[in-house]
Parts: structure tokens; C-alpha cells; sequence
């Protein structure tokens, strides 16, 4: 357990102190982001920090405004209460001192060409694309990012709930960049110690398949 503590130290943090975090520590662990694996070394990832606290706000009141269009387009009451629910947890970041915006870029996949060529069904195309091999770029630099965080006394929430307003948000912080688009963001700061604990797992024998 000692020997892997920097992996259990990390938890979805929701709620953080009102302590800044220094330029020099963001760089610190943006650089780690940057070091997780990546297919063929393409990087395809960029970092958008927002400290301005009005701005943070902002985006938050985009995704409150982005959720009330969407339920407006049900008239089932409980498709709408269920959807609605959620937006307090899609904007949790409000209250954190930085916000990272985590973009993607563009990503080939090996093999479309030939798959389109042969005049591939759907399904087969789905197939190809369904690992989704850039986005999973993406999900390593973060998780990086938040280990990094952890082990320095920071926390974070890896959150993509708020993605439905991502082209409203793209506008807002006017980050352009050909082909790149966000992915995921999240809060950093210094958690409340009540936010220190994680759900339960599953057993790993439920999750684990030797083949030998």
C-alpha cells in the first residue's frame, strides 16, 4: 500500500479552501499531465487555466443556462426533474481557485482509410472508433494531473457532466486551436478535509481476469 500511496491519496474533490495555488505549482502539474502516454506520441492535448474568479462563475452560470435550455425541450416532467438534478454537480468547479480546461486535438485512426475504402458497414467503423484512442490521450494526462495534485496537497474532480455546454463554454474562453475541442475539465485547490475519502470499490477478484 506504501509503495502505491500517491495513487490512494487522490479523490474527487468538491469543495476547497479559499487558498490560492501559485503559477509556479500549476506548471508544476500541467508538466506532469504532460508526461502520461500518449499513441505515437501525439500530445494531442491543451491546458486552459482560469483563475479569474468572475470568470470561473461565468462558465458555471453558462452550464446552469445550458441545462434549463435542454429540459425545456421535454415535456415529460420527470425526464426533466431528472435531467435538471444534476446541474448543481455539473458546476461544482464554481468555488474552486482554478479551473482546468482539458482540450483535445485531432487524433488519425489507424486503419479508417482502409475501412472506407473497402466500403466498411457501420458497424465495423463503429468498432474501430469505439476505443476512441485520442480522447484516451486525454484521460491519461488527466488522471496524471490529478495524482500530480493529490501528491502535492491539491485536489481535483475529473468531470465531463458539463460537456453539453462545451461549445457555449469554447465561445466564452475564446481558446482557439485548429481541430482541438474540450474534452474535460476540472477544479483545483485545496481540499476540505471532509472531501479526503473515496465510494467504496469493487473487489478486485470482480474486476480481474488472469488468463494464463
Amino acid at each position: 500500500m506504501k509503495k502505491l500511496e500517491f495513487i490512494y491519496k487522490r479523490h474527487s474533490i468538491r469543495k476547497f479552501k479559499n487558498v490560492e495555488i501559485p503559477n509556479e505549482d500549476i506548471r508544476e502539474l500541467i508538466k506532469a499531465a504532460t508526461y502520461a502516454p500518449s499513441g505515437k506520441n501525439l500530445q494531442n492535448w491543451h491546458f486552459v487555466v482560469i483563475k479569474n474568479k468572475e470568470k470561473i462563475e461565468e462558465i458555471a452560470k453558462i452550464v446552469e443556462r445550458k441545462n434549463a435550455e435542454l429540459a425545456s425541450y421535454t415535456s415529460d416532467e420527470d425526464l426533466k426533474k431528472n435531467f435538471t438534478k444534476y446541474v448543481k454537480y455539473h458546476t461544482v468547479f464554481r468555488n474552486a481557485p482554478v479551473l482546468v480546461l482539458v482540450y483535445a486535438g485531432p487524433y488519425p485512426s489507424t486503419g479508417l482509410e482502409f475501412l472506407k475504402e473497402k466500403g466498411a458497414s457501420k458497424e465495423e467503423i463503429h468498432r474501430l472508433l469505439r476505443p476512441s484512442a485520442g480522447i484516451q490521450n486525454i484521460a491519461a494526462a488527466m488522471e496524471n494531473l490529478l495524482l500530480a495534485a493529490a501528491n502535492m496537497g491539491y485536489g481535483g474532480c475529473w468531470m465531463t457532466g458539463p460537456n453539453y455546454a462545451s461549445k457555449e463554454i469554447e465561445e466564452y474562453v475564446g481558446f482557439n486551436k485548429e481541430g482541438f475541442f474540450l474534452a474535460a475539465l476540472t477544479p483545483l485547490g485545496v481540499p476540505e478535509e471532509s472531501e479526503l475519502k473515496s465510494p467504496k470499490r469493487k473487489p478486485v477478484d470482480e474486476v480481474l481476469t488472469i488468463i494464463e
